[in-house]
């Protein structure tokens, strides 16, 4: 499987790009993941809806260069679909199985993404009701898949 994550803003912080290259180790050996960054749009705090908006479409627009017609988009999107971890990995595992050797994970920015991100999604997954940083999500995500992959295949990880 080739995993793609696209996500929104440069990671600064050492403890979660130790932390995810962590994780992109462990899944050498299940699949070929890229992280591809696009970078985020400079946004005073008091923005207004409209310039909201023009910021999303400007990253959406970013985000859509990096996914191709054959790959399958999974958005990261508070208002998606909560899953356990046994069904996040029933997932991929469906992928797989299914022929769709390409999949996109999308991670928008601190806005969130645009209307044509979403709807050029797949399925759209939500990790909690909560807000969490777009960089710490990568990092969860990554953590997730590998999971995912240990799951499907019966090995053992923590609960």
């Amino acid at each position: 499987m080739n995993i793609t994550i696209v996500a929104v803003g440069k990671l600064k912080e050492k403890y979660l790009k130790q932390g995810i290259d962590e994780y992109l180790k462990r899944l050498s050996k299940y699949a070929k993941v890229k992280i591809e960054e696009i970078p985020d749009e400079q946004a005073p705090d008091n923005l207004s809806k409209a310039d909201e908006e023009a910021v999303k479409q400007k990253e959406g627009d970013k985000i859509l260069t990096k996914l191709s017609t054959d790959t399958y988009v999974i958005t990261l999107e508070i208002e998606g679909k909560p899953l356990t971890s046994e069904a996040f990995a029933k997932k991929m595992d469906e992928l797989a199985t299914y022929g769709k050797s390409k999949v996109a994970f999308v991670i928008g920015g601190s806005l969130g993404l645009s209307d044509e991100v979403k709807q050029r999604s797949d399925f759209a997954i939500s990790f909690s009701h909560m807000t969490y940083p777009h960089q710490l999500m990568r990092l969860v995500l990554l953590e997730q898949v590998y999971r995912g992959f240990r799951i499907n295949r019966g090995e053992p990880y923590h609960k």
